[in-house]
């Protein structure tokens, strides 16, 4: 679009059906710094503050891999690009706080990121650029100097598309290509999914066949373990993104009480979320469907690779009456998102009914889910029996002291393992040119989003949309210059 806006002819080569990718199912959340609604909230920020606290999300082996120039070279664009934004019509509420982010620097589009889809998509049909849906890009072209255009799939025909400016790649992750998952990670890996069941990895691929360099193809976010989305679209999916409605509701949210804000989010909560690792610390096991324990419920990503390998690649956790009564109170809550929103037993009986059951005994569990009962009970029998000493846990649980027990028993699930986003990418400049083994631009060749990760680590929420969209932007910018201008 910004190319578009400096007079450039842009084509965009969709594979899939149409528009949207990751980030038409993600909540929508842009976080950013020295922001026009930060200043209006009080809140005083810069990119090197941002910085720092955005290298606090990850582990400290992941973050030893981060490309912190660019890191902060990005967050020092992401004011600009949410005026962009919103110059466009979109609208956000916010900021919201997200720990350990020292002051509050999320902000959540209205009324979810389908906006930005929606908004992307009609402005650049009214700027005259093209959008090709059903194309994907099998191959780069290059006359030996050059990244010169690319061949797509067309209506079931191969076609050389010639590209006078540059090619921009901007195809996603790899989270659901589990022979890329398997190459980098390790195959252990390779029966988990991913949240975007089209995120294959063409971008990176495609970047490599040209010589491309690809960093931290390793680092992934997950394996963690996610209840199933619910079945259909939640309310806000079905609001509108642009249009009177939109403009109506982007006015109205800045004036809603925050417990309103709060209960938003919770829906939004309950329907992404992971469950919290605590609970299995406490006592809860993990039942397949058969209603058979089968992993070490304790240890991680092992018990992910096992839930990967049941039928349906799905499990389901068992609470008894005192673990219930537990994660039913502040602090211990089954899902978060921090200083915003908790979810706690009872809220997902009322609010994800097709993730969670309650019974007074185990047989009335098992037939609400459709267990085989004898199952169910020997695997709480079995497990009772490790606590009580008898002995060890066949799958080498160890540190339980409480049996599983009570009148009331809860069952939360399906839930899977999923990797939500891959941190792997392509070696990028400032520029956003792609950079070969050695450190020197592939002329042509550009790259953006999750292909152009550059070595970043963008852990927290709204962090990957913001470098998607901000560095869509910055390409657009170089692009768009005029054709005799110096840059290449």
């Amino acid at each position: 679009m910004r190319a578009l806006e400096q007079g450039a002819s842009v084509l965009v080569l969709e594979k899939q059906p149409q528009l949207g990718g990751t980030t038409g199912m993600a909540i929508g959340s842009f976080t950013a710094n020295g922001t026009s609604l930060q200043r209006d909230a009080g809140v005083i920020d810069n990119a090197d503050d941002h910085e720092t606290d955005a290298g606090q999300f990850a582990a400290a082996e992941v973050e030893a891999q981060n490309n912190s120039e660019l890191r902060r070279f990005f967050l020092g664009e992401t004011a600009e690009t949410l005026e962009w934004l919103r110059g466009m019509g979109l609208y956000f509420h916010g900021p919201n706080p997200e720990p350990p982010n020292r002051v509050p620097r999320m902000h959540n589009i209205v009324p979810n990121a389908k906006a930005y889809i929606a908004a992307f998509q009609a402005r650049i049909i009214r700027l005259k650029g093209t959008i090709v849906c059903s194309a994907p890009v099998v191959e780069l072209v290059s006359d030996g100097t050059r990244i010169t255009g690319v061949v797509a799939e067309i209506e079931g025909t191969q076609k050389t598309i010639t590209a006078k400016r540059g090619v921009v790649l901007a195809a996603g992750d790899y989270s659901s290509a589990p022979e890329m998952i398997g190459r980098f990670k390790g195959d252990r890996f390779k029966t988990i999914e991913g949240v975007n069941p089209k995120a294959c990895g063409d971008g990176h691929l495609l970047a490599e066949q040209v010589g491309a360099q690809l960093l931290n193809m390793e680092i992934t976010y997950g394996p963690e373990l996610r209840f199933v989305p619910p079945p259909g679209d939640p309310f806000e999916q079905l609001l509108p993104t642009s249009g009177l409605f939109a403009k109506l509701l982007g006015k109205l949210v800045p004036l809603l009480p925050q417990a309103v804000i709060n209960w938003r989010i919770k829906r939004l909560l309950l329907t992404w979320q992971h469950p919290e690792n605590s609970l299995f610390d406490d006592g809860a096991i993990l039942i397949n469907a058969d209603g058979c324990r089968f992993c070490n419920e304790t240890d991680s990503p092992a018990r992910e690779i096992a839930i990967s390998e049941q039928s349906g690649k799905a499990a389901f956790i068992l609470l008894d009456e005192r673990i219930a009564a537990h994660y039913s109170q502040w602090p211990y809550f089954i899902s978060t998102a921090p200083k915003i929103a908790y979810a706690y037993v009872d809220d997902y009986l009322r609010l994800r009914p097709d993730v969670s059951v309650a019974a007074d005994s185990l047989e009335a569990i098992a037939e609400q889910r459709g267990f085989n009962a004898s199952n169910l009970k020997a695997a709480v029998q079995q497990f009772n029996h490790y606590v009580s000493g008898e002995h060890v846990d066949s799958f080498g649980r160890t540190g339980d002291a409480c049996p599983l027990t009570g009148k009331r028993w809860v069952l939360l699930g399906p839930a899977k393992a999923y990797f939500t986003t891959t941190e792997g990418g392509v070696a990028i400049n400032a520029g956003l040119q792609t950079l070969n083994e050695s450190g020197q631009p592939i002329p042509g060749l550009y790259a953006i989003g999750s292909n152009g990760m550059g070595g970043q680590v963008l852990w927290g929420h709204g962090l990957h949309i913001a470098w998607a969209i901000t560095s869509g932007r910055l390409v657009g910018e170089k692009l768009g210059k005029k054709l005799n201008s110096s840059e290449q």
